[in-house]
């Protein structure tokens, strides 16, 4: 241990000739701990609900989506198709088409999207497991009308019955333009395409895309868009276990060229995790804010020692020690109370993790039983690196001031 540090530590433990002085260290040190079990809790609150959030949409999002770079749908020919199951790791590659549509029910109205699905679909992500009401079943035995998945949300927005066999549900898209820009009305026929199928199951999932869906048959939904047989907005795929990984994406957008947008689960909600990161670095920069005006404190207790000991810091210098050590000390003081107070915070934010994953202290009515929390090692060091740096800057003007208390006592 070297000498300013060895005196750092003396001049923090050791007794003060005014109690008062050992009171505001403690607040200092005190100040420290609650800031930084603030920071701690704050992100791990956010990780918690972002861990929530990346497993409801988990459920149905596939393990990799395909779009097109430019434009809306693309061509999904057999070459294609042949060069994505030829990567290793691919099991099931599973054609879709979306649109959003116009639905209507027994009288009521909504807008929603629509999405073609093929047969392997329910392979891609278990949605004929998840049917809370009716079955899943696109190729339903009728005659005038196939069937469709309707997601929860939008079911009830319609007031469906997948039991009832007598009411159909209406889907309206709309028809391409004409070419040169003429209107549709001008040809004497409808502005959009008219379909009816009957509703036979309500899917219950916690993604909003699928919460507010109407699924049906690939070739029904290619009909009523009025699109070739190979036309497609995305292609879905499930990997083999093990597979998730960079090299695999990397392979799949090798394989497909750069016309296409190969994306795993995580950034196809790319949106929502950055609007949560947003969140947290928000709260994050708050709580800073915080720990800036805790370290006031810091700096009253720094002052006092500096004030206390400015017989000590001559004496020092007349045995020859130099200014820049004399800084050093302090700036180690300040450090010191900083350090203690961290390992203080970080102790306090675990038993607070602790009692409210165990007992669930606090809770969301409604939704959850208790906030989530989820300790994350980065964010420990995030922690470590804003305190420390905090507490430096703070000790500054207070060790400048034990640097020049020889200059001032000679000057008197």
């Amino acid at each position: 241990m070297n000498l300013p540090l060895r005196m750092a530590w003396r001049y923090l433990f050791a007794r003060k000739s005014t109690n008062a002085i050992n009171i505001i260290t403690f607040v200092a040190a005190f100040g420290v701990a609650i800031g930084a079990a603030a920071l701690i809790i704050a992100l791990s609150v956010f990780n918690g609900f972002e861990d929530i959030f990346v497993g409801l949409f988990n459920n149905l999002n596939p393990d990799v989506r395909i779009t097109a770079v430019e434009g809306k749908t693309f061509t999904a020919n057999d070459a294609l198709l042949a060069q994505i199951r030829r990567v290793p790791g691919v099991v099931v590659v599973s054609e879709t088409l979306e649109e959003t549509a116009r639905f209507q029910y027994a009288g009521h109205q909504a807008f929603g999207p629509l999405k073609g699905v093929d047969h392997n679909y329910h392979y891609i992500n278990g949605i004929d497991t998840m049917i809370d009401e009716g079955k899943y079943d696109l190729d339903y035995p009728q005659v005038t009308a196939l069937g469709a998945i309707v997601g929860k949300n939008l079911a009830q927005e319609l007031l469906i019955d997948p039991y009832n066999q007598f009411n159909a549900l209406s889907i309206y898209v709309p028809r391409p333009r004409t070419r040169g820009g003429g209107t549709i009305l001008a040809s004497g026929r409808l502005p959009y395409q008219v379909r009816e199928v009957l509703p036979v199951g309500i899917v219950r999932s916690q993604e909003a895309f699928e919460n507010q869906a109407v699924l049906i048959k690939l070739s029904l939904a290619r009909e009523i868009m009025g699109v070739a047989d190979s036309i497609v907005s995305g292609l879905e795929l499930r990997l083999a276990p093990g597979f998730a990984t960079e090299a695999t994406y990397r392979q799949l957008q090798e394989a497909i060229g750069e016309g296409f947008l190969v994306r795993n689960r995580f950034e196809q909600e790319n949106s929502i995790l950055k609007l949560m990161r947003v969140e947290k670095y928000v709260a994050y920069a708050i709580v800073s804010l915080m720990m800036i005006v805790i370290s006031f404190n810091l700096v009253g207790a720094l002052w006092m020692i500096v004030l206390e000991k400015r017989k000590d810091i001559v004496i020092l210098r007349s045995l020859g020690m130099a200014s820049t050590d004399i800084r050093n000390v302090f700036l180690r003081v300040g450090l010191l109370i900083c350090v203690l107070g961290l390992l203080s915070g970080f102790a306090l934010a675990s038993l607070v993790y602790l009692i409210q994953t165990n007992y669930g202290i606090i809770g969301l009515p409604g939704t959850l039983d208790a906030y989530p929390l989820s300790f994350r090692p980065v964010d420990f060091l995030v922690v470590t690196i804003t305190v420390l740096v905090i507490g430096l800057i703070a000790s500054v003007l207070p060790a400048r001031r034990a640097q020049s208390v020889e200059l001032a006592v000679r000057e008197g």
